[in-house]
């Protein structure tokens, strides 16, 4: 198990480098994740929903993303809520209190899918959350060391560097750990270092010194190295380039990897605009998916961007809605059941002729077909995660054409205006040309998302494989320590 002195210490990439430095030497391993609270989600083979960083490992393993690598999965839906998903499913609503006491259930949901997993391939990788060192959420924890007791898993401790204070972050950690749980502490490693290692030796020695545990290895910093984010939005800072995309970044913005691969395009000036800040000119807007759409519509509101929207439109730019961003499109959004807050109704922005309502069920599934936006079709895949089902006259020019036989959005009569509930489509390179075309880019091309992920995935085993004491790994994972090609 892989645990982190803080968020974002590089558990998530650690995981995925294990996963992808198995994988190549032919060890039937999964990944696995007991809880984790994020608004970015990935559909599944079996037909749930997990955390993205669990699918993104599962891809470094080999394998389709299942609900049993991530079995517990938290999506806020305000400061003190959120929504509980089980073996991919929604259970319902939780207050941060009566979760805390649900966690004694929520344990025997993690405990069954390790056991499955245990049986089922030859290593587990496992990813903690947050830190171990959190002892106001000691109690009853099934993230981090109480699952490790739970299943008697040895834990590596893993800090950034590149954020100062490692050494503290690494012993402080350790002396806020019980006795048996330093104890399942194997080693640490250092992630995202920069300069020389020779300067850094004296710190090493000293911290194995102390504490009596070995550093498993140092990792470098990786320049350029993009994967999908677990929740936060990554930061922006703009270039010249010849197509503008503006997205706002909502409060409860969610499946914002949907613009992972705008984002790495050389001819794309990428911005998010948050609270505060004036929408600057764009060739096109997109409003993405929400975990709280009325929340978020009123939000956008707040913010002057609906009389943005007006002028973006009337200057001839283009706008896209994805999911949440569709609802908010049409004419009204109803909540009767009170899903993602308090019962009720919106007025949507009124520029796609459709309603949205929100149904207990939520729909998930992974999708392929063909975009619409001109005669010639261009195939994508993608996913839905969504509770609404929206209906309207807007749908009768849908965007896309499914290969379930169903139809998906909306495009106005102008052609100016999309909506869809298909998350991912710049993922997809043909869909992401058209988009781009749609949307100004003369000979545009999209990026490969999944070619550079691949790159990624292979640059971090390449990276454990260098930097790391892989006997040790082999070791802690009861693997043969002579064969590097450990059969399934």
């Amino acid at each position: 198990m892989v645990q982190g002195t803080t968020s974002d210490a590089g558990k998530s990439t650690l995981v995925a480098g294990l996963c992808r430095w198995l994988y190549r030497r032919g060890v039937a391993v999964a990944p696995f994740k007991p809880q984790n609270m994020a608004l970015n989600s990935a559909v599944t083979v079996d037909g749930g929903e997990i955390g993205r960083a669990q699918a993104l490992q599962a891809q470094a393993a080999g394998l389709p993303p299942h609900t049993d690598f991530n079995p517990i999965l938290l999506k806020p839906d305000s400061d003190l809520g959120a929504q509980v998903i089980v073996h991919g499913r929604a259970i319902g609503n939780r207050q941060a209190a009566e979760y805390h006491d649900y966690k004694r259930a929520a344990l025997q949901a993690v405990l069954a899918s390790h056991g499955r997993l245990v049986r089922q391939y030859r290593a587990v990788v496992v990813e903690g959350a947050g830190s171990p060192a959190e002892i106001n959420l000691r109690a009853n924890d099934i993230a981090n060391m109480g699952y490790a007791e739970a299943v008697d898993c040895p834990v590596i401790l893993i800090a950034d560097i590149d954020r100062g204070g490692v050494f503290a972050h690494l012993v402080g950690t350790l002396m806020l750990l019980s006795p048996s749980e330093r104890a399942r502490v194997r080693g640490f490693v250092i992630n995202r270092f920069r300069g020389d290692p020779g300067l850094l030796q004296p710190g090493l020695d000293w911290l194995e010194r102390e504490t009596g545990k070995p550093v498993l290895g140092v990792l470098p910093y990786l320049h350029g190295l993009d994967l999908d984010a677990e929740d936060a939005l990554p930061r922006e800072a703009g270039r010249d380039a010849a197509l503008r995309v503006v997205v706002p970044a909502l409060p409860r913005i969610s499946n914002h990897t949907d613009f992972d691969a705008l984002r790495l395009h050389p001819a794309v000036d990428f911005r998010y605009v948050g609270p505060g800040q004036s929408p600057p000119p764009a060739d096109l807007i997109v409003l993405p998916g929400s975990k709280s759409v009325r929340a978020d519509l009123a939000w956008l509101r707040d913010n002057g961007w609906e009389a943005a929207l007006e002028t973006h439109l009337r200057y001839g730019g283009r706008l896209l809605g994805i999911c949440g961003g569709l609802q908010m499109l049409g004419r009204q959004i109803h909540d009767p059941h009170g899903i993602e807050g308090a019962a009720g109704s919106s007025a949507g922005l009124g520029l796609l002729d459709l309603e949205t309502t929100l149904e207990p069920d939520k729909q998930l599934r992974r999708v392929h077909g063909e975009l619409r936006l001109t005669d010639a079709a261009a195939a994508v895949e993608g996913y839905e995660i969504h509770c609404g089902v929206s209906r309207g006259a807007a749908l009768s020019r849908p965007l896309l054409r499914l290969a379930d036989g169903r139809t998906d959005g909306a495009l106005s009569d102008d052609g100016r205006i999309a909506g869809t509930y298909v998350h991912g489509l710049f993922d997809t390179a043909p869909a992401g040309t058209a988009l781009l075309r749609w949307a100004g880019l003369a000979d545009a091309q999209a990026v490969d998302r999944a070619a550079l992920r691949e790159r990624a995935l292979d640059r971090l085993a390449d990276a454990v494989e260098a930097h790391l004491d892989l006997a040790a790994l082999r070791r802690l994972l009861d693997l043969d320590p002579g064969d590097d090609r450990c059969a399934p």
